[in-house]
């Protein structure tokens, strides 16, 4: 049974990944030597419920965002990584659709910043890794499913958010992530996939239907923005907030910093601490 063979390699392949390599920190009584399930289902994004259920193929049809995710926190090869999209009943991901793999390169330098709040998205403004510190700013994404993880959705039908906006901000902002929807739409138009988006962001929300009819080009926003979150436990932290675009993967890193020795600095270590200690427990 496929459903079977998909959670049996990822079973393998979770086996053979050294947690140094994840990033994982290594106690002294760590008795395993590849990843505990718990730490694969974080690093993907996912709940380890469901992964167990994936790696016993109790769970039928992943989607091809959990694929891409589980294939990225395995450090996969490209070639294991469209096997896995293949026994999870989905074609091999071409040029004509959103790609949303983080290559080897990407991920290093994700490493890297390890200890800073960091959210990657697709061209779509779909998640697609939302690291430790982020979650512990802006709360836990890992429970988020379907539309819930796309940034244009959770914008125009107003989800709550830490992040703290005047309505005039807040409407720019919509204005922005629709106007570049609409770049993507254009680059991809054989995306079934970002066609089921539009469509259902048109019949769940009049706000974006108003802004994808008005056709207009996106703002050019500085390559830095400040941005105001209030934080349940630190309060109030405002931060630069600067996406990085990887050309050739059409992908969108937001890094979230403080200017060294300022109170928002200290607040957003508070924030990353209190945060992951939750996360964790």
């Amino acid at each position: 049974m496929r459903e079977w063979e998909f959670g049996r390699t990822v079973r393998r392949w979770r086996d053979r990944v050294a947690p140094e390599a994840a990033g994982v920190p290594v106690g002294r009584r760590r008795r395993a030597s590849g990843l505990r399930r718990e730490e694969l289902a974080a690093l993907a994004g996912i709940s380890a419920d469901y992964l167990t259920r994936l790696e016993q193929g109790r769970a039928t049809a992943p989607s091809a965002q959990v694929v891409e995710s589980l294939a990225r926190a395995l450090r996969v090869s490209g070639t294991e990584r469209d096997l896995l999209h293949r026994l999870a009943g989905h074609a091999t991901p071409g040029p004509d659709v959103v790609p949303s793999r983080i290559t080897p390169s990407v991920q290093r330098l994700l490493d890297r910043l390890s200890h800073t709040p960091v959210v990657v998205h697709d061209a779509t403004w779909t998640l697609v890794l939302a690291n430790a510190p982020y979650n512990a700013l802006m709360g836990d994404t890992t429970a988020w499913k379907g539309l819930e993880r796309n940034a244009v959705w959770r914008n125009v039908t107003r989800l709550p958010s830490r992040v703290v906006l005047t309505s005039r901000e807040q409407e720019e902002h919509e204005a922005r992530l629709v106007a570049d929807l609409r770049l993507t739409a254009s680059r991809y138009p054989a995306d079934l996939a970002l066609r089921r988006l539009v469509a259902d962001l048109t019949a769940g929300s009049p706000r974006f239907t108003e802004l994808w009819d008005a056709g207009t080009a996106p703002a050019q926003a500085g390559p830095s923005r400040r941005k105001t979150v209030d934080h349940p436990a630190a309060g109030l932290v405002t931060l630069d907030c600067d996406t990085l675009v990887v050309t050739h993967d059409d992908l969108r890193i937001t890094v979230y910093t403080a200017e060294p020795g300022t109170e928002d600095a200290d607040r957003l270590a508070l924030a990353v601490v209190l945060g992951t200690q939750s996360l964790q427990h």
